[in-house]
């Protein structure tokens, strides 16, 4: 999980349900698989333990007369998982419901053919950036810079009637199209029915973007691997091929790189010994007021 920052070692199994749970062998923390293998036992390589698998301890020798053996604590501790929409979520220690988190996305996108999204291992791409993780996630949660940075985005979104909307452990963006630009065909009941939405951008604290296009959903993963270094993986999955290169969702890496050149700059410039943070525009990075206040609340 979070390969170079958390590198916590997991084992995904699916039989007829996901089931994530350590890696870890339960006699002296060797690490147990390096690589997917066929459903069966799981046999640790240092001594021999073994485990069948759903985790279950199943094995052990030279372990004759040993008392009170084997216990709950000999099986491989499980780790939280969560489906939303298809979106396999795992958590090692969750202190929140990821129901819960999500459920105002669900409120809004509802309507979405989620059944319907495949992955574009060919559309998919990981990006290195030179910078904090947090100052990535800052620059997405405001539109503030697109008429200065993102020149062909502005083009196709009506700048004036951008919509942030935040809520307790995410918040929302609206890209709202320009007059002549492609938008959702929303439904009657649908929340911004009315509203010509060219792209719905949906951030989850602390480190997740799901950006919903008319042809589908990019899938963003921003992983801190250091002080100044960040992993971005941009996950696509489609649901309407026709629609792809169109629209606000049409050229996501140029998007890609242009916020890089940016967050990369803000980073070098947040370090000066002569500069002060700014104050928030009250219309646009509410965003990032959101952001900070829920970093805080963590940190202190």
């Amino acid at each position: 999980l979070l390969e170079d920052s958390l590198n916590e070692p997991l084992l995904l199994h699916h039989d007829g349900q996901w089931q994530l749970m350590s890696n870890v062998c339960t006699h002296r923390g060797f690490i147990l698989l390096d690589a997917p293998q066929p459903a069966g036992t799981i046999r640790c390589r240092y001594h021999g333990r073994c485990f069948e698998k759903d985790g279950t301890f199943k094995s052990m020798p030279m372990f004759e007369g040993a008392e009170n053996f084997p216990t709950a604590m000999d099986n491989l501790r499980r780790a939280a998982t969560a489906n939303w929409n298809g979106l396999l979520f795992g958590a090692v220690a969750p202190d929140l419901d990821l129901a819960a988190i999500l459920q105002p996305l669900q409120d809004r996108l509802y309507w979405f053919p989620f059944h319907q999204l495949q992955l574009r291992a060919d559309l998919s791409k990981t990006y290195d950036v030179q910078a904090h993780w947090a100052l990535y996630c800052e620059n997405y949660l405001e539109g503030l810079h697109i008429p200065f940075v993102h020149q062909g985005l502005n083009k196709v979104l009506d700048f004036g009637q951008y919509e942030t909307h935040i809520f307790d452990h995410c918040n929302l963006q609206l890209g709202i199209a320009g007059s002549k630009e492609p938008a959702f065909d929303l439904p009657a009941d649908a929340p911004d029915y009315g509203k010509r939405v060219a792209a719905y951008y949906c951030w989850v604290f602390p480190n997740l973007m799901l950006n919903v296009y008319p042809w589908g959903i990019s899938v963003n993963v921003v992983e801190p691997q250091g002080p100044d270094r960040t992993r971005v993986r941009f996950l696509t999955y489609v649901s309407d091929p026709e629609l792809l290169g169109q629209g606000a969702g049409s050229d996501l890496d140029t998007v890609e790189l242009e916020d890089e050149w940016v967050v990369e700059r803000v980073h070098r410039g947040t370090a000066s010994r002569l500069y002060h943070s700014g104050r928030y525009a009250p219309s646009m990075e509410q965003g990032v007021y959101h952001f900070h206040r829920l970093l805080r609340s963590r940190l202190y």
